[in-house]
C-alpha cells in the first residue's frame, strides 16, 4: 500500500494544534495539498507556515464548524482554489469535564454542536464534490466514549455515540459513490494508567493518530469503510 497522497486535497478541521496539527503536517509530507482549518486563522496560519517551509502546499481557513454559512463558504473557497476536496478529516473539539448535573444547557449544546453538528455540516458540504468525482474519504476523530460512556463527559459521550452513527450512515450512503468513512478512536486515560496497563509501556501520541489517519486515507480500495479503529498501544482491545 502506498502512503503517497501526491496532490490529493485534504481539509483538516481543528488543525491548529493537537492531533489536527499532526495530521496536517503528516499529510503534507505525504504530498497532499492541505487546507488547515481552525476557528483561529492566525493559529492555523502558523501550521501552514511550517508546511510551506518544508516545501509542502497548504493554506489556512478560519471559520466556525458550527456555522452553516461559514462551512459552505469554506468548501466553496477550497473547491475554487484546488478544484476538489478528496479527504475530509474532522478533529475540531472542545473539552469540558464536569458532573452531568453541573452542565448548563448552553454548555451541552456547545459541545454537541462542535463535535456532532460540525461533523455533519462539514460532511454534508463535502459530499457533493466527492460524489461528483466518485471518490472520497472522510475520517472522524472519536474516542472511547463513542462506545463506552465516560464519567463527567456526558455531552461529549453523547456526541461520540452520534459520530459513530453518522460515520456508518455516510459509509452506507457513500458506498455507491466511491466515498468511504471511518472513525479513529483514542482511549481517554491518564498517562500513568496507560504506562501500567498497555503492551509496551508507551502511550498514544498525536503522531500515532496521524499515522492511522494516513493509513485510512491512502488505502487502495473501499474495503475499509464504516469502521472504527482503536489506537491505544494495546491498552484497549476489542
Amino acid at each position: 500500500m502506498s502512503l503517497n497522497l501526491q496532490n490529493r486535497v485534504v481539509l483538516v478541521t481543528g488543525a491548529a494544534d493537537g492531533s489536527g496539527r499532526a495530521i496536517a503536517l503528516m499529510f503534507a509530507a505525504a504530498g497532499a495539498r492541505v487546507v488547515v482549518a481552525d476557528r483561529h486563522q492566525s493559529s492555523a496560519q502558523q501550521v501552514v507556515d511550517e508546511i510551506l517551509e518544508t516545501g509542502g502546499q497548504a493554506f489556512a481557513l478560519g471559520f466556525d464548524v458550527t456555522a452553516e454559512a461559514q462551512v459552505s463558504a469554506a468548501i466553496e473557497f477550497t473547491v475554487a482554489a484546488w478544484s476538489t476536496v478528496d479527504i475530509l478529516i474532522n478533529t475540531a473539539s472542545v473539552p469540558l469535564i464536569k458532573p452531568l448535573q453541573s452542565f448548563s444547557y448552553l454548555e451541552w449544546r456547545t459541545i454537541m454542536a462542535v463535535h456532532l453538528d460540525g461533523a455533519f455540516l462539514m460532511t454534508r458540504a463535502c459530499l457533493p464534490t466527492m460524489y461528483a468525482q466518485n471518490r472520497g474519504c472522510i475520517i472522524y476523530l472519536g474516542s472511547e466514549p463513542s462506545v463506552e460512556a465516560a464519567m463527567f463527559k456526558a455531552p461529549y459521550a453523547a456526541a461520540m455515540y452520534g459520530i459513530m452513527g453518522l460515520c456508518r450512515a455516510v459509509a452506507k450512503e457513500g458506498a455507491e459513490h466511491g466515498v468511504r468513512a471511518n472513525v479513529i478512536r483514542e482511549p481517554e486515560v491518564v498517562r500513568n494508567v496507560m504506562l501500567r496497563a498497555n503492551m509496551k509501556g508507551g502511550f498514544t501520541s498525536e503522531r500515532d493518530i496521524a499515522e492511522v489517519a494516513l493509513m485510512f486515507a491512502s488505502h487502495g480500495s473501499n474495503a475499509l469503510t464504516g469502521q472504527s479503529l482503536i489506537v491505544s498501544h494495546g491498552w484497549c482491545m476489542e
